[in-house]
């Protein structure tokens, strides 16, 4: 008859292995992949922040390449649809001065970029905010009052899903034998390549780029089905190929970009434009079609539209961790080499940035040195800045700082040694510490056999399938010892964000860990029941902010929350149990 311990190690095995980190070529998170899309405005601001109008080329090739649409009887109204800065408007404006443009675009400071240019004119262009996705296009534009479309690069940033509800709402203001004109991304891109290798894959043919924007890259058939299933007839389809050369970084770049012209399948018995009948061996702008109107050979005059020094960037050739962030907090100051900000969005470790929770820890440990004045302390979590280790280590007897993400430790003992004085290098430890992982617990507590006195935590409370891990290893790692208010304790700082505090609660309880004190920034009587001054809290937070330092943070972030913990008498006897207790 097996044994009960043998019994428990059997049970052990059939517990799936919880993986906090995501494996490689797994894609981006759905943490993420929420993030990009509410955020994605935001990305797109800082784009244009960055970049001004210094992205795309002038699009003079429209007239090149469509001119027999804007050529044809009368004044014709324009929709640009992701007007960017202006660079389709402003040369088709040049080169049809009776035309009138309305230009939309979901960034604010693109649409500020528009209007400041030299040659906007209000009397014959409206460039205005709107979000195709969400925004009724009609409450700007009359509808069926629009002669043509013009998207250029600008589907591709829009989820595929969302695809559908943006071509009925251009519908809405399209003439019923309106055109679309569409440029953009095609499978097969060098950008999709090197998005694919950095494992930065939304879903099937959507990415997300380094600074946080996305690009669909569309193939034929997809692109065709699109536009039928949703009322358009389609006019024109090819696939464009071109080799750009960058000598000065002796890179070849094979560009494939998809272009197309859809007619509206309402009122089809209106006349439709005269345009060139596009036969086998024809040549369009110095390039070949072949009997499917899909581009085989390219040729010389076929413009792209990026700029190629700044092309390499998208490409995600430029990514570098050489950000310095400046951090003075008292005598405390340091100089944090991170990711920079614009590749911090699509890094697979969450640990390269500097989040806001630890920022006030730090200033908190700075503030009172008590905290950790003779202890031994563990940091979970810490990320490349380690910042509240490196503030507690200059009272505490010895500081842990862990994570689970080997470059981020990388980055920790690089930030360590450029930033604490040598006699107090032998006190900080940096190691590996995944959550839930035996033998990495089992390698900290050969660290330190009579546990940690303090355990901090800021920001790891945001992936639900973590925090019961995060607390059985908490449990696993503390002291045993203690008591009154030197007892040990566990100490999180974090805003809330995908996890609810109920359930971060009922993990804590569940691991042995009893809620002593919170603090929520700008409450001012916070209780340990959630609602305010239903029952007085115990004060151990309280009396660690002085006067005017509260208000200061919560002018910055008034949604900081930090949860004081202390362990219960114990129910475990050994770091097997904890982890796969209940």
């Amino acid at each position: 008859m097996a044994s009960q311990s043998e019994a428990v190690d059997a049970e052990s095995d059939r517990i799936p292995k919880l993986r906090i980190y995501s494996p490689p070529n797994a894609g981006v998170s759905p943490f993420w992949r929420d993030k990009y899309e509410r955020d994605a405005r935001k990305y797109w601001d800082i784009f244009y922040k960055r970049h001004q109008d210094k992205f795309f080329k002038d699009r003079h090739y429209l007239d090149k390449e469509w001119g027999c649409y804007f050529d044809a009887k009368g004044k014709k109204v324009i929709l640009e649809i992701g007007c960017g800065a202006g660079n389709t408007i402003f040369p088709l404006v040049a080169s049809y001065p009776d035309i009138f443009v309305h230009a939309c675009d979901f960034s604010t400071r693109a649409i500020d970029l528009v209007k400041a240019h030299k040659d906007f004119k209000a009397d014959q262009m409206d460039a205005f905010v709107c979000d195709l996705t969400v925004d009724d296009l009609s409450q700007k534009i009359s509808p069926s009052s629009v002669d043509i479309v013009t998207m250029i690069f600008v589907l591709s940033a829009i989820s595929p899903e969302k695809m559908p509800a943006v071509l009925q709402n251009i519908r809405n203001v399209l003439k019923p034998h309106g055109h679309v004109l569409l440029r953009d991304y095609a499978v097969g891109d060098l950008a999709q390549e090197r998005l694919t290798c950095k494992d930065q894959k939304i879903s099937d043919n959507f990415y997300v780029r380094g600074d946080g924007t996305r690009a669909f890259y569309f193939s034929e058939d997809f692109l065709t089905s699109l536009f039928k299933s949703n009322g358009f007839d389609v006019e024109e389809i090819g696939i464009c190929c071109k080799q750009v050369e960058n000598r000065s970084r002796e890179l070849v770049m094979n560009r494939r970009w998809i272009q197309a012209v859809f007619r509206s399948l309402d009122g089809l018995d209106s006349s439709p434009i005269q345009k060139p009948d596009n036969k086998v061996g024809q040549e369009i702008n110095g390039t070949k079609l072949n009997s499917a109107n899909t581009v085989r050979k390219p040729g010389n005059g076929i413009e792209i539209d990026m700029s190629e020094s700044i092309a390499v960037e998208m490409f995600g050739l430029s990514e570098s961790i050489d950000e310095i962030i400046e951090i003075n907090l008292r005598e405390c100051r340091f100089r944090i080499k991170g990711l920079s900000r614009e590749f911090q969005h699509t890094c697979k470790s969450t640990g390269l940035m500097l989040w806001e929770s630890a920022r006030l820890m730090s200033a908190v440990l700075v503030e009172n040195p008590s905290i950790v004045a003779g202890k031994r302390v563990l940091e979970l979590g810490c990320g490349c800045a380690g910042i509240c280790s490196m503030v507690a280590v200059r009272s505490a007897d010895l500081v842990v700082a862990t994570d689970g993400d080997a470059r981020v430790l990388d980055l920790l003992r690089q930030n360590v040694t450029l930033n604490l004085e040598p006699i107090l290098l032998d006190k900080l430890l940096a190691k590996t510490l995944e959550w839930g992982n035996k033998d990495d617990v089992e390698a900290i507590k050969g660290l330190n056999q009579d546990g940690f006195e303090v355990i901090i935590g800021t920001d790891v409370t945001y992936v639900p399938e973590a925090i019961s891990p995060l607390f059985k290893t908490a449990r696993a790692l503390i002291s045993k010892g203690g008591g009154g208010k030197l007892r040990p304790a566990l100490i999180l700082c974090h805003i809330i964000r995908r996890v609810d505090e109920a359930s971060i609660l009922s993990a804590a309880s569940r691991s042995g860990f009893k809620l002593v004190d919170r603090w929520l920034m700008g409450t001012p009587s916070y209780s340990l029941t959630g609602s305010l001054n239903e029952e007085t809290h115990s004060g151990i937070i309280r009396s660690w902010f002085g006067s005017g330092f509260e208000e200061m943070y919560s002018q910055q972030n008034n949604a900081v929350n930090i949860m004081y913990f202390h362990a219960e008498d114990a129910k475990f006897s050994s770091t097997k149990a904890i982890l796969t207790g209940p």
